[in-house]
């Protein structure tokens, strides 16, 4: 379970992050990535990286979008356990094909957050 200090919640976090930030793209999943000018302190004092989910009707019905987004909070939980900068902001969207094809998605998934990642080093 992706703990709630380490999820983006606010919309203007989200345009900030996709408008801003660095974009990778596979064939489920494009993963945004950018850092934030003001990390933000939760109530308990430990600044932590967020991240954010988008997935659109486009992907299925409620049942199918709610288990597509399950998977990628199981997924991005790992990402930070492995150990993140605390100002990073990501925002996964997934593709129709996630919900299609499950087996591809930590695969891209994975991929996708590594490469956003070494494109944000080096561009800061």
């Amino acid at each position: 379970m992706l703990p709630a200090p380490a999820r983006l919640r606010q919309s203007k976090d989200f345009k900030a992050t996709v408008r801003h930030g660095v974009r990778t793209g596979r064939p489920t999943v494009v993963v945004h990535a950018d850092l934030a000018e003001q990390p933000g302190v939760p109530s308990d004092g430990v600044v932590s990286a967020r991240v954010g989910f988008v997935v659109s009707r486009k992907v299925g019905n409620a049942v199918t979008r709610n288990r597509v987004r399950r998977r990628l909070r199981h997924l991005a939980a790992a990402q930070l356990r492995d150990g993140v900068r605390a100002d990073l902001r990501v925002v996964v969207r997934a593709l129709p094909a996630a919900a299609t094809q499950p087996d591809r998605l930590a695969d891209d998934f994975r991929a996708a957050w590594r490469k956003s990642i070494e494109r944000l080093e080096a561009r800061a």
